[in-house]
């Protein structure tokens, strides 16, 4: 699912139904900035032309260091108790949230058109798979000359990855999102079930025995207005979906890096064995409160969703780790946000300042996830037992459950490249998904994002390589 971060309802609504929001063109003098932003072989890429930067690095260094007012616009869990946090230790820096949808509900919508009016607040959350697409369209400042290799040191690498394009940065990554199996272990136990599946053909064969124990429950939901959920798991596959050489990017949604991937999933809804329901939506809730559905593939963030969503449930829930298909520990990315700061901001020192704090601080963190409706994996390891002693975990039957997110962060495969339209790219493929319960099929809706994606991007004048 795209993020909620301990957030995603950190990163993402309780009930998502808007498609995700493709950031809007610029003007002229904007897409020219954008197109300059970059240097490298990323940059003729992503930006599709190389040129003098005039991004912030240069404005953030005007800061003059007199007390500043940031305004910053976000929807992570707990996020405002960290603004508050942060407003309380630091008399010279003045935050002002603003709480608003997620990305995919609107909140994407509502950036990108305060950027074109030139009122965007000074900082913002991105998540990873839409950062891209924001650079692209000229819409966040470098923060290169403000994030140091001792600050991005701090960072688990494969977050630094998503948030560095064309060797320049562009945002803080706040967390990882490493992928979880969440599970009803008395509804295991019902279906002969001795121990969670390590991989994808044991998954198979216990979602079977509950549907046999129960007709009326499934082991798991396919969401098909989530396409994250599906791309993080041909991440932990294998799969690579873009790629980008020399000035051209590559597009490969529907090629032999994700047909296992979309066989396995077409195969288990075919054989009715897992529910196919909007994410987060009333009848999926509803199926979790019944009993009708035994379990949830989600991330790390899932663990304060579920929490918060099944207060009734506590002491039935459990963590594992994520199926895989040899059973070696491989996970994907399944959301995951940022702090960015936007291209007009005067303010990006204090910007990156909060963002730091925020995301690198025991206290940053501990706000967050002390709000009890947060579980956050920090992109910042050492943080990690921060994060822990601050989530109450009664939920899990006092599980640790960190510890099954940290095994699985470390499992993340590096090297993986979101594309720069994300949003059109995830439209389609929730359009084409949402067709499943009909006559649609997982292969057709891959075959119809790659055409998709690579109209838009031609549409955008980037190149698209072979």
């Amino acid at each position: 699912m795209s993020s909620p971060s301990a957030s995603r309802p950190p990163l993402r609504p309780a009930a998502p139904t808007a498609a995700p929001a493709t950031v809007p063109s610029p003007g002229p003098a904007a897409r020219r900035r954008a197109l300059s932003a970059a240097a490298g072989l990323l940059c003729t890429a992503l930006l599709a032309a190389c040129g003098s930067n005039g991004g912030s690095g240069d404005t953030a260094a005007k800061d003059d260091g007199k007390p500043v007012t940031l305004t910053f616009w976000g929807w992570a869990k707990g996020t405002k108790d960290v603004v508050a946090a942060f407003n309380s230790s630091h008399p010279n820096i003045k935050v002002e949230y603003e709480e608003i949808p997620s990305g995919a509900a609107g909140g994407y919508a509502k950036i990108s058109n305060a950027v074109k009016a030139h009122n965007a607040p000074d900082v913002f959350n991105v998540e990873y798979p839409q950062l891209p697409d924001f650079v692209s369209q000229g819409a966040v400042q470098d923060i290169t000359s403000l994030a140091p290799d001792s600050l991005k040191s701090q960072y688990l690498p494969q977050a630094v990855e998503l948030t560095t394009l064309g060797g320049r940065t562009w945002a803080l990554p706040l967390d990882a999102s490493p992928q979880a199996f969440y599970y009803r272990k008395d509804l295991f136990e019902q279906a002969g079930i001795t121990a969670p599946p390590k991989t994808w053909d044991e998954f198979r064969t216990a979602a079977q025995k509950v549907k046999q124990a129960e007709p009326n429950t499934r082991i798991a939901t396919f969401f098909p207005d989530d396409p994250t959920t599906f791309e993080a798991m041909a991440w932990q596959d294998g799969a690579h979906l873009f790629s980008a050489k020399d000035d051209a990017w590559g597009v490969d949604l529907n090629g032999a890096g994700t047909k296992p991937t979309a066989d396995y999933w077409q195969q288990m809804i075919t054989d009715d064995l897992v529910r196919v329901q909007p994410s987060f939506s009333q009848p999926w809730t509803a199926s979790l409160q019944k009993g009708e559905t035994a379990g949830y593939l989600g991330a790390s963030w899932g663990a304060g969703v579920l929490k918060g969503t099944l207060p009734d449930a506590a002491g039935k829930w459990a963590v594992a780790p994520m199926p895989s298909r040899d059973g070696s520990p491989a996970s994907g990315m399944l959301g995951g946000t940022t702090f960015a700061v936007s291209k007009d901001s005067k303010k990006a020192r204090a910007a990156v300042e909060f963002a730091t704090w925020a995301t690198t601080t025991p206290e940053g963190i501990k706000a967050r996830i002390a709000s009890g409706t947060s579980s956050a994996y920090p992109a910042a390891p050492a943080l990690v037992p921060v994060a822990k002693d601050a989530f109450k975990a009664d939920f899990y039957g006092g599980q640790d459950v960190y510890a099954v997110f940290a095994d699985a962060a470390k499992s993340i495969k590096p090297n993986w490249q979101w594309g720069p339209a994300m949003g059109a790219t995830n439209a389609s493929l929730k359009d084409a998904f949402g067709k499943l319960p009909q006559n649609g099929t997982v292969q057709g809706a891959l075959d119809t994002a790659q055409q998709a994606t690579l109209a838009e991007l031609k549409n955008r004048g980037l190149k698209v390589g072979q």
